[in-house]
């Protein structure tokens, strides 16, 4: 799986061309906009982007979509009565929700290490991970104590951790800094739908196999989405690439148009020096820890997620409702997530759309808080939703965008930066104990705090990053790329 990767590399001569062509700077570059990021225009590159998408997208998209229906199954098991059934009690279930990512933290940073360096074939890798989180995810109906969901949870973490950070690297390989933020919300909303659909799935799982062959409806769930999942990953091998010159989908011509035209659009492009040297020069950028910050405070507002149906719940319907009532917001907030990708690419803009979208939920944990008003509270839900999972697309292209000079970087900054958001969910699975229920008062006041702090953050960026593209502008004035805000 390794031996053949090092003939791929793109060799020294050509990175040295294109780092000189960048620095002449085309006709077109010239004509960008602020940040000199320039829109596609010529027919082949728009053909390869239409190609890639067909190919790298829907893949991804499927592979998302069933990573959160696996991960997210325990929320539906619950009303399916997982805790009377395993014994749960206390916050037993708080820390089953919270280990996993414990096992999700530990794994992403050496993963894509692992991925940038070229020892691996990226669409190998990441679709035996997936195999492997089918197979623990299927395991969970094995489980008949807290101890086994406790040991499960925890290397389904383990397992999953290589996904989403690798697939943010394998996006920011292929697409522009136009481009990314569009797809970046395009494969978050399978996040986003696979939580609306799951209680939609698990619903008819439980009422059609509750109790079949022995087995209650909450076990049957998670073997069928762990077969389903594994079948996926074999399809996944043969349709992902692994980088821009050696996709074996793409004709020379066009795989040399793709390396091509990220070398371009990268600001302070730098020669690879491999992924040990990648990971020092993210972890001296200051710029990385102020990145970390905001999609920490991001991802803590979204720490909903796993509580979904026990807020929904709050509303006081029955499960099958309950269950139903889970799908609506998530739905809206999916095509909300894909208008602002589109609209923050079109317009290479970050901050405005960050403040406008966590405002948005803002005002929804506000309402969530005031009132227990059934219909006041279901559109809080909308609202919140809609507005926190928005950004993550534009937070993530933020990333890629301002901490690419190499691909090793990148690399180990996305994964730096997805590791450290997602720490928020091992404290957060706490704020929602049974027995601030229905209200969930701290919780949703800890969420505003949290959407607040991801406004301030992007704020502060901006005028960093402004600061940082006068200074380009003085100390390199034939630069053609500045940084985008």
């Amino acid at each position: 799986m390794a031996t053949h990767n090092d003939l791929e590399k793109p060799n020294s001569a050509h990175v040295e061309a294109c780092l000189d062509e960048k620095d002449i700077g085309s006709s077109e570059q010239r004509n960008g906009d602020y940040s000199g990021a320039v829109k596609k225009t010529s027919p082949e590159e728009i053909r390869l982007v239409r190609k890639m998408d067909i190919r790298i997208m829907s893949t991804l998209w499927a592979m998302y979509f069933l990573n959160y229906l696996d991960r997210n199954a325990i929320t539906q098991a619950r009303l399916n009565n997982l805790e009377d059934d395993l014994g749960l009690v206390g916050s037993q279930y708080n820390t089953c929700i919270s280990i996993l990512f414990v096992g999700y933290l530990l794994m992403q940073v050496p993963s894509n290490m692992l991925m940038s360096s070229h020892k691996v074939r990226p669409s190998i890798y990441m679709c035996i991970c997936m195999m492997c989180w089918a197979v623990v995810s299927a395991c969970t109906a094995l489980t008949r104590n807290y101890t086994d969901l406790v040991i499960v949870r925890f290397f389904l973490g383990v397992a999953e951790a290589p996904y989403y950070p690798g697939a943010l690297y394998m996006l920011s390989l292929f697409y522009t800094r136009k481009e990314i933020a569009t797809r970046l919300s395009i494969l978050y909303s399978g996040n986003i739908f696979a939580t609306s659909f799951s209680g939609l799935i698990a619903e008819a799982v439980f009422s059609t196999l509750d109790g079949a062959h022995g087995l209650a409806g909450w076990r049957w769930l998670f073997i069928i989405e762990g077969v389903t999942t594994f079948g996926v990953a074999l399809i996944g091998m043969m349709l992902l690439p692994d980088f821009p010159l050696t996709t074996r989908w793409l004709s020379p011509k066009e795989r040399q148009m793709a390396h091509d035209r990220i070398v371009r659009d990268t600001v302070g492009v730098e020669q690879s020096k491999g992924a040990r040297a990648g990971f020092k020069q993210a972890i001296r950028d200051p710029r990385l820890y102020l990145l970390c910050f905001m999609q920490n405070m991001h991802l803590s507002a979204c720490s909903f997620n796993n509580f979904f149906p026990t807020v929904i719940g709050s509303l006081g319907f029955d499960r099958t409702v309950t269950l139903a009532l889970t799908c609506p917001p998530y739905l809206v907030s999916g095509f909300v997530g894909i208008v602002v990708g589109l609209s923050s690419g079109r317009f290479n803009e970050r901050t405005w759309h960050v403040t406008v979208c966590m405002g948005t939920a803002l005002v929804g944990f506000i309402i969530s808080c005031a009132t227990m008003n059934v219909a006041a509270r279901y559109l809080s839900c909308f609202l919140f939703a809609s507005g926190a999972y928005a950004v993550n697309s534009v937070i993530l292209g933020w990333v890629s965008a301002t901490l690419g000079q190499t691909p090793e970087k990148k690399a180990v900054s996305l994964s730096i930066v997805n590791t450290i958001a997602n720490a928020s969910y091992i404290y957060t699975a706490y704020l929602y104990p049974k027995s601030n229920g229905p209200k969930y008062l701290t919780a949703m006041a800890s969420n505003a705090g949290f959407a607040f702090a991801t406004i301030a953050s992007a704020c502060a960026l901006r005028v960093w990053l402004q600061r940082a593209n006068a200074k380009l502008k003085r100390e390199r004035p034939e630069e053609n790329v500045m940084y985008a805000f």
